[in-house]
């Protein structure tokens, strides 16, 4: 079984920058989508970006522009880059795959302050 485990939340500033880490248990990255996901409080999860196995991204319209995300398939591990953070940004974030079962991370906590 995989196993996610997210890194790099923290408080930041409106205006700053975080970067995500996810490191996967086994080598799964390169031939996998792998995408992020986050939950504030009181709603529900919703999609941030993905990166499929060749390469080519999505992101929501909320983000695109802001974050940006990519992996090194030597460390099996997916990143997300978050630029120009806002309020609105704040959330937990999870990383997220799909290998036969859903697979999720615990989750890191992203908090933006304005």
């Amino acid at each position: 079984q995989v196993q996610l485990v997210e890194s790099g939340g923290g408080l930041v500033q409106a205006g700053g920058s975080l970067r995500l880490s996810c490191a996967a248990s086994r080598s799964i990255v390169s031939g996998t989508a792998m995408g992020w996901y986050r939950q504030a409080p009181g709603k529900q999860r919703e999609f941030i970006a993905r990166i499929l196995s060749g390469g080519s991204t999505d992101y929501a319209d909320s983000v695109k522009g802001r974050f940006t995300i990519s992996r090194d398939n030597a460390k099996n591990t997916v990143y997300l880059q978050m630029n120009n953070l806002k309020p609105e940004d704040t959330a937990v974030y999870y990383c997220h795959t799909y290998v036969g079962y859903a697979s999720w991370g615990q989750g890191t906590q992203v908090t933006v302050s304005s």
